[in-house]
C-alpha cells in the first residue's frame, strides 16, 4: 500500500508468503522459491506526533481482561504475543543500522500502529510481514528509501526478529520486500562476500493455480527448527545431504516452472515435504500439519508446508475436478481451503535494474 502524499501519515503494507519449494534450506545456505499472496497482509502506519509512541493492537497486544477465562481462550487462540515487541525491535535495529551507514535521521517523533490478519502459527510469515510494513514507512518518513539498497532490507528486517530470538531465515523477507515470484540461491560465498543472497524475480504467470490450506489451531510454527538446527551444526551428515536435496529441488523447480512442466512440479513439491519429514520426524512436524498434507494427497493432489508449519500449499495437477474433490476432503476434515492469490512484484523499473546491476 503506498500512501497519498497529502495526507498526515504513512502507511504500507506486506504481504504473506508461500514457501513453494526449497525450504527449509534458506537458513543452511540453500536455495528456495516463494511467492508473495494476497490472501493475507500486516499494515504499520506511522503519523508524526510530539513523543514516540507505539501503539499496542486491541486484540493482539491486549493486556485487559473479562476474567481468567478470557484471558487463557484469547492465549490459547493468538499466542503470548504481538506486535509491539517486534516493532520496538525494528526501531532499535533500524537506527543502529543507519548510525552505521553515516545515514542521517530527520524528521522528528511518531506514532506507530499495525492491523494484520495473517493467521497466527501458519507458517505465513506474519511477524516479518509486520516488521516489513515498517520498514516501508521508515524508508518513506525518513526519505532515505534510495540509500538502503533493496537487498539489504531483508536483511534488516531478520535482524529485528534475531533480537527478539525468532529463528528464521531470509526466504520470507526476500519475498516480502520483492514481491511476486523470487528464486534464491543464499550461497556462503555470495553471502559472506555481498552481505545477501542472489535474488531473481520471477514471471508470477509462470504459476500455475495453487491452494492454501490452514486450520483453526495450527501448531506454532517456530518450534520445529531447533532439533534440526542443532544437529546442522554439529555436522550430521543425514541432515546436511537432505538439506542440500531440498536446495536441489528449487534449482531444479525455477528450471520446471520456466519450462511449465507443472507434472513434475508436483513431484517436486511432494518430495520437498517427504524430505522434510524424514528430517524432523512426525513428532516434531506435528499430527495436525501433517494431516492437512495427507488430505490433499488423499484426492491426488501435489502438498507441502508454506513454511515450518501451520498451513499447507497445495496444486491439483489434474485441474478443475481434481480441485474440487480437495475443497470437498478438507471440509470433511474441519481444514479452510482458498485460492492463492499471488501478489506480482511491486519494485519498480530502477530498483529491478540496480538489483541486476549487483
Amino acid at each position: 500500500m503506498e500512501s497519498d502524499p497529502s495526507s498526515d501519515f504513512i502507511e504500507h503494507k506486506a504481504y504473506a508468503r508461500i514457501g513453494l519449494l526449497g525450504n527449509p534450506s534458506d537458513v543452511y545456505f540453500g536455495r528456495t522459491i516463494s511467492v508473495s499472496i494476497d490472501n493475507f497482509w500486516a499494515s504499520v502506519r506511522l503519523q508524526p506526533s510530539d513523543e514516540l509512541l507505539i501503539q499496542p493492537h486491541p486484540i493482539h497486544d491486549l493486556v485487559r481482561f473479562d476474567n481468567i477465562h478470557h484471558l487463557v481462550s484469547r492465549l490459547e487462540k493468538e499466542g503470548f504475543y504481538g506486535g509491539v515487541r517486534l516493532l520496538m525491535a525494528f526501531c532499535k535495529v533500524f537506527y543502529k543500522y543507519c548510525s552505521n551507514k553515516k545515514i542521517d535521521l530527520q524528521g522528528g517523533n511518531f506514532t506507530l500502529s499495525y492491523e494484520t490478519n495473517i493467521p497466527r502459527q501458519t507458517g505465513l510469515s506474519g511477524s516479518s510481514a509486520i516488521v516489513c510494513a515498517a520498514l516501508n514507512c521508515f524508508l518513506d518518513f525518513y526519505k532515505i528509501r534510495h540509500l538502503v539498497k533493496v537487498e539489504d532490507r531483508p536483511s534488516l528486517i531478520l535482524s529485528s526478529e534475531n533480537e527478539l530470538g525468532i529463528i528464521a531465515g531470509l526466504q520470507d523477507r526476500v519475498v516480502q520486500v520483492y514481491g511476486g515470484l523470487v528464486y534464491m540461491d543464499f550461497n556462503k560465498e555470495h553471502m559472506d562476500e555481498h552481505g545477501h543472497g542472489i535474488y531473481v524475480p520471477m514471471d508470477i504467470s509462470l504459476l500455475p493455480p495453487l491452494y492454501l490450506i490452514h486450520a483453526e489451531n495450527p501448531s506454532d510454527s517456530g518450534k520445529v527448527h531447533n532439533t534440526v538446527c542443532k544437529r546442522w551444526v554439529e555436522g550430521d551428515e543425514f541432515i546436511r545431504s537432505s538439506i542440500g536435496e531440498v536446495a536441489e529441488i528449487a534449482l531444479e523447480g525455477r528450471t520446471v516452472l520456466l519450462e511449465r512442466d507443472y507434472s513434475k512440479l508436483a513431484t517436486l513439491m511432494n518430495q520437498n515435504f517427504d524430505i522434510r519429514r524424514k528430517m524432523f520426524g512426525d513428532d516434531a512436524l506435528g499430527a495436525l500439519n501433517i494431516k492437512m498434507v495427507e488430505v490433499a494427497r488423499s484426492v491426488g493432489a501435489a502438498s507441502k508446508f508454506t513454511g515450518s508449519g501451520g498451513a499447507v500449499v497445495a496444486f491439483c495437477p489434474e485441474g478443475p475436478s481434481q480441485v474440487k474433490l480437495l475443497e470437498e476432503a478438507c471440509v470433511e476434515a474441519g481444514l479452510t481451503v482458498q485460492p492463492v492469490k499471488v501478489i506480482p512484484s511491486f519494485l519498480d523499473d530502477g530498483e529491478l535494474q540496480a538489483i541486476s546491476n549487483s
